[in-house]
């Protein structure tokens, strides 16, 4: 103990006290060093976060390395601050380069503007997704189908970019799918990811369609890799069937005004005495998302 006390009475009282304080101010640099110090520790999270920390950081040095060799004139303030704003710019020139080697084309730029960015999701991320679908947009023509009711396999989940699809069943129309929506996330949400199965209704283009699609066994390898994206997807996949759900329920009225809530079992429907009993419109099962039970008049 005693040795451990004399060690750290030599840290304190090694060097004495300052007896008197300088009056005049350091000069202009040492200042301005320590605004950037200052505004620079303010910067946020990710690459663009990173470039901004960086080089205020990387110029606070500079400025303090300029500060110690004209005014202090102390050869190891200048060295260590000097290492600081070289390991700084090759900070600066490291996340420089990550961040131009993730480059996107204009679609995907555009669809992570809209759709993922808004979540937090990093570029480097975001990268995995595109790479999973092989970075490509697909075409799809005008009054061509996507999938065709009893007919197309569940085996892809598929975004839309831009245009608008037109979902029925039966020859009835059901709903429209918009960009930035699943065209399949039902169908994808009623199988396991060993089962397969296939669409129980039809999706055609009504107007020339780009959508982004991602193969069914590759983005499950890409879930089991990374956790996170595959919360991210259930997230969206969730979101996406909720919306078309409030579609459809938007157009099941049954007379005098009311309408079922699809979001209750049994499609509970507030009724009254003179209401008469009216069959279930539409129902979600299991390997059959869209399926219809009965004719209602819409």
């Amino acid at each position: 103990m005693g040795e451990n006390a004399s060690f750290w009475e030599s840290l304190i009282y090694a060097h004495p006290t300052c007896a008197t304080w300088k009056r005049e101010a350091e000069g202009s640099i040492y200042h301005l060093a320590s605004i950037l110090f200052v505004v620079g520790f303010m910067g946020g999270s990710g690459f663009f976060g990173l470039l901004y920390v960086f080089s205020l950081l990387g110029l606070g040095f500079l400025c303090s390395s300029v500060w110690a060799w004209l005014d202090v004139c102390a050869a190891d303030i200048f060295s260590w601050n000097f290492i600081l704003f070289a390991i700084c710019f090759v900070q600066f020139v490291y996340v420089t380069y990550q961040v131009r080697s993730v480059s996107f084309d204009r679609e995907f730029q555009e669809l992570y503007s809209a759709l993922f960015q808004p979540l937090g999701i990093s570029l480097t991320v975001y990268r995995k997704i595109v790479m999973c679908c092989d970075a490509e947009v697909i075409t799809l023509e005008k009054e061509h189908c996507y999938a065709m009711q009893g007919k197309t396999p569940i085996d892809k989940l598929s975004l839309l970019v831009s245009g608008r699809i037109r979902v029925t069943v039966d020859g009835e129309f059901l709903h429209y799918i918009f960009p930035l929506q699943f065209l399949d996330s039902p169908e994808w949400d009623s199988l396991r990811p060993t089962e397969e199965g296939i669409f129980q209704v039809t999706l055609t283009a009504e107007t020339d369609c780009r959508y982004v699609a991602w193969r069914r066994k590759k983005l499950y390898l890409l879930f089991a890799k990374h956790r996170f994206i595959s919360r991210l997807f259930s997230i969206l996949i969730g979101s996406d069937i909720a919306e078309k759900l409030y579609a459809l329920n938007d157009r099941v009225h049954v007379g005098k005004g009311f309408r079922y809530d699809i979001r209750l079992p049994n499609f509970y429907h507030v009724s009254l005495p003179d209401t008469p009993p009216a069959q279930t419109p539409y129902r979600l099962q299991r390997g059959s998302p869209w399926r219809k039970l009965s004719g209602v008049t819409n």
